[in-house]
């Protein structure tokens, strides 16, 4: 007579015990080696973090009172230019808020909207970075940054505390230079005269 299935089954797994309780079985992780493709990969991501156009300093800065007026002019900016934008005579393109990013993410922030506004021929911004009464550790830290790379940067002709109306002390006007397309335009425009 032939054994079913499950006699045979049963029948094979006579002599098996079952396990106790206590004992743990650990499974230990096969770990495979990345292949060239995965590691060329990761050469190509460290060579984009190791690479920063940024050249916007992060080494130590004089601290500002909360309350100080940002001021700078590059030598050969007309006073009227200068006055002009000290007083906010002059239409605000484009606007830039700072309050509540890391400094890290300022920095960024700062260089990426001042270079884009550069190229797009913009010449009149206002930077929203805050007074800084409670910026940790120290108060005005990001105001503090913020004068000290505008003024590494050589696109920033000239910078000033903005009016009340605009955020005062809070705030700043800066002024770049034209692009080289607008100073080739004013250029043809002048010789035609």
């Amino acid at each position: 007579m032939a054994m079913t299935d499950e006699e045979l089954f049963l029948a094979s797994m006579g002599d098996v015990t079952p396990l106790a309780q206590s004992n743990q079985v650990e499974l230990s992780r096969l770990k495979h080696s990345p292949t060239l493709a995965q590691l060329e990969k990761r050469r190509a991501a460290q060579q984009e973090i190791d690479f920063d156009a940024n050249f916007l300093s992060t080494e130590y800065v004089d601290l500002l009172d909360p309350h100080d007026l940002l001021h700078y002019k590059k030598s050969g900016v007309q006073e009227g230019v200068y006055k002009n934008l000290r007083l906010g005579k002059y239409q605000i393109d484009a606007t830039l808020d700072l309050h509540g990013r890391t400094f890290h993410e300022a920095r960024r922030a700062l260089f990426d909207f001042v270079m884009d506004c550069q190229q797009r021929n913009i010449r009149v911004q206002l930077i929203r970075h805050g007074i800084g009464l409670k910026s940790k550790p120290f108060p005005a830290i990001l105001k503090s940054y913020v004068n000290k790379w505008l003024q590494e940067m050589p696109q920033v002709l000239a910078f000033h505390s903005a009016l009340s109306c605009h955020g005062g002390s809070a705030a700043t006007y800066v002024l770049l230079k034209k692009s080289e397309e607008k100073k080739l335009e004013n250029r043809e425009l002048h010789a035609r005269r």
